[in-house]
């Protein structure tokens, strides 16, 4: 299996609901470095896995609707606590819609799967892995 990874970052605000959050329950702030690998079995006819530049500036922009922004008071997150586990799977499947769009070149089309992963520090990060 072949895998090309970008990576980018996102500056989010929330809160979240439940006594195993702890000081967290209150609104707080978080960065996290963002890492999308794209995975392949074979390479398309141009050697490649997919287009760095294009899979780049998707994450970017996937990532541009969250970034800046208190996510206690977006509707797509409306009852949902917004853990690094739920944000990985929401840019996934957010990069996931942009591949079958085509968003990514004809040559994306030929994709495995996606995996997101969401530093939240040096030390803490969560992933979400799905097929294509």
């Amino acid at each position: 299996m072949f895998s090309v990874t970008v990576r980018d970052h996102m500056m989010i605000a929330h809160s979240f609901r439940g006594e195993v959050f702890g000081p967290a329950q209150r609104l707080h702030g978080a960065t996290f470095v963002v890492d999308a690998t794209f995975r392949r079995a074979d390479l398309d006819a141009d050697g490649i896995v997919v287009d760095i530049g294009r899979a780049t500036e998707q994450l970017r922009a996937v990532l541009g609707e969250l970034s800046y922004r208190n996510l206690d008071e977006e509707p797509a997150f409306a009852g949902v606590n917004t853990t690094t586990e739920v944000l990985a799977r929401t840019v996934a499947d957010r990069l996931a819609d942009r591949v079958h769009a085509g968003d990514l070149g004809d040559g994306a089309r030929g994709l495995a799967g996606i995996t997101v992963t969401l530093h939240e520090s040096h030390v803490a990060w969560a992933s979400y892995e799905r097929p294509l």
